[in-house]
């Protein structure tokens, strides 16, 4: 069974930079979620490894903390991560259960790595 991330709410050119690091760096499928009714209907259809959520949505400027609080009132077991620069964002995201994330300007670092490792390497996968 392959890694499967969900990836809500980047732009094209930040969901294509996310995307070529999972694929290169873990195998993984990703699929990309324009907005929360997206991504609500794809997880209904998928069983995810780990679920990306941007600060803001990008289509709709949502916000990505109210998300990651929709998804865990829902009672997801998926690992969630914020992707934001912002040290309040990621503080708040793990008050609501996220897992710590990462920023963009930190993608291609160690740092990165290590945290999607300690989740995509550690976790069996349950993907469909």
């Amino acid at each position: 069974m392959s890694i499967r991330v969900l990836d809500i709410g980047q732009c094209g050119y930040d969901s294509g930079q996310i995307g070529g690091l999972l694929t290169r760096t873990f195998g993984a499928m990703v699929d990309h979620s324009p907005t929360k009714t997206d991504a609500l209907r794809r997880c209904e259809q998928f069983d995810y490894d780990l679920i990306l959520v941007n600060r803001l949505l990008d289509a709709d400027h949502s916000s990505g903390l109210d998300l990651i609080r929709d998804f865990i009132e829902r009672g997801t077991s998926v690992p969630i991560m914020l992707v934001s620069n912002l040290k309040d964002a990621q503080d708040s995201a793990v008050k609501l259960g996220a897992v710590r994330g990462f920023g963009k300007a930190e993608l291609h670092t160690p740092e990165t790595a290590s945290l999607l490792r300690k989740i995509l390497d550690e976790k069996p996968s349950t993907s469909s």
